[in-house]
């Protein structure tokens, strides 16, 4: 069992202040962070099979362009481990619904009813 980190501790101890959380959304380091995520959220069930998220109880479809499947493939082979492209892609829409903020995603939503007209 690994031991928590207790950030707080480590910024007093470092003499610096905590002001939220920071991540990395793109490049290198955004790569970086999503392989650590993965290998920090999957596991595999003890009867065997695809490592999972054990929150992941819900099951939709979703709708993909195959230009699409390939880059999540893609990146999920160099994220490396049994990560599937569609463990992948769900990693991906939590991170970028927690990040988006209610302007955002109203922005978001009028874009999208305006591209269907």
């Amino acid at each position: 069992m690994k031991t928590q980190l207790d950030m707080n501790k480590i910024a007093e101890g470092l003499g610096a202040r905590r002001r939220g959380k920071m991540t990395a959304v793109g490049g290198y380091f955004g790569a970086i962070q999503l392989a650590a995520d993965a290998k920090a959220r999957l596991r595999t069930p003890t009867r065997g099979g695809r490592p999972t998220d054990r929150a992941w109880t819900e099951r939709r479809l979703l709708p993909l362009a195959p230009r699409t499947l390939r880059r999540l493939e893609s990146i999920a082979a160099r994220v490396g481990g049994h990560v599937g492209p569609m463990q992948l892609a769900a990693i991906l829409v939590e991170k970028t619904a927690e990040m988006l903020d209610k302007e955002e995603a109203e922005s978001l939503v009028r874009t999208v009813r305006r591209a269907s007209r």
